[in-house]
């Protein structure tokens, strides 16, 4: 039996096909990596790069997320310990949509994966503050999505941010 992600895109439920498309979902990893790689001067660690879409797609914990990438990250983690216990089971579900917006930023040359991680590529996306059309929604997981890269520039090693989110690297 073919995996659901197999399928080809017009037999994809419409939802799914609209927000878990690989330019979309590599948008969101793109804007992590920018902001961690103007932060720390490093590639974006590719661990990190599979929990981008399992915490700024799930509606509570993007809720949840805080404003400002100067929030200590343990203190956070210890008061959402409830949506953290579900995220290394969503990781786990969206690392075929990781993996997928990954092979396209790739292919497209937006970003290029190496031993140390993930960098810009020499066709950048254009990662604009605010799209032509969208929706308040979507702009929020945008900004999730760039927090998430200041916010994990600015801790430990990427096996300490993900031990402190319970997810094995």
């Amino acid at each position: 039996m073919a995996s659901r992600w197999n399928l080809a895109w017009h037999d994809r439920p419409p939802e799914e096909a609209a927000l878990l498309n690989p330019a979309f979902c590599g948008e969101l990893i793109a804007r992590a990596t920018k902001d961690y790689e103007r932060i720390r001067a490093a590639a974006f660690p590719l661990p990190l790069g599979f929990v981008v879409l399992p915490l700024v797609l799930h509606p509570p914990t993007l809720a949840a997320l805080p404003g400002r990438a100067n929030t200590t990250f343990a203190t956070w983690s210890a008061n959402n310990e409830a949506l953290l216990a579900e995220l290394p089971e969503r990781t786990l579900r969206l690392r075929p949509i990781s993996r997928e917006a990954l092979l396209f930023l790739t292919q497209h040359r937006a970003l290029t994966v190496d031993g140390a991680g993930l960098r810009t590529g020499e066709k950048p996306i254009r990662l604009t503050a605010k799209a032509e059309t969208t929706t308040p929604a979507v702009d929020d997981i945008r900004r999730a999505a760039s927090l998430l890269g200041r916010w994990f520039a600015n801790q430990g090693t990427p096996v300490q941010i993900l031990q402190t989110m319970g997810v094995t690297p």
